[in-house]
């Protein structure tokens, strides 16, 4: 039986392996659920859900809508207990990884790709941003300081201000150089 712990380090491993060149924040707050692991890419953030063979479907349902409103793309890693059923449970545009233990490691088999998720909001991806990571691509753009506005009011005029393609890269950059001893 394959636990969140068995899975977690050698799927990250994986996944690097398969895409290069990117970034895994673990337990990343968004909406009312919280994302197993956000993996960033130059250009795009994926949601990764991961369903060890002790999890059950009972959240999957309200966690998949806020995956979709976050991430670019999404996917649903998944022990071997729920490899058969777990295409049910999430959206044709979710990836599904399966995974496997063999006798000394775990295999990781891609029984669907993701596709661009329909449902991502640039307004929600942005807001996975710290304040000073907002001031940073504000200040890239040319944008006032705007110091004594909400979080929401500089999201806002973002938006209005700066092209998606730009501010999609420009949020991969800020989480690839995200600093946790910022606050220290």
């Amino acid at each position: 039986m394959l636990y969140d712990k068995d899975i977690r380090e050698p799927l990250f491993d994986y996944l690097e392996e398969r895409y290069g060149k990117i970034r895994i924040i673990e337990e990343k707050q968004m909406g009312r659920s919280r994302a197993d692991a956000v993996m960033v890419r130059p250009f795009s953030l994926s949601g990764i859900e991961i369903k060890s063979d002790a999890d059950t479907y009972a959240r999957l349902k309200r966690q998949v809508q806020d995956y979709d409103r976050y991430f670019d793309y999404n996917y649903v890693a998944a022990g071997s207990r729920h490899g058969n059923h777990v295409e049910e449970h999430v959206p044709a545009w979710w990836g599904i990884i399966t995974i496997e233990q063999e006798e000394n490691h775990v295999d990781f088999y891609v029984l669907r790709e993701a596709k661009p998720n329909p449902g991502c909001l640039l307004r929600a991806k942005l807001s996975l941003l710290w304040r000073p990571e907002l001031a940073h691509i504000q200040k890239l753009n040319g944008l006032p300081k705007y110091r004594d506005k909400s979080k929401l009011f500089v999201i806002e005029k973002l938006l209005a201000r700066v092209p998606e393609e730009l501010l999609h890269e420009q949020i991969s950059q800020e989480l690839f150089e995200r600093d946790y001893t910022y606050f220290d």
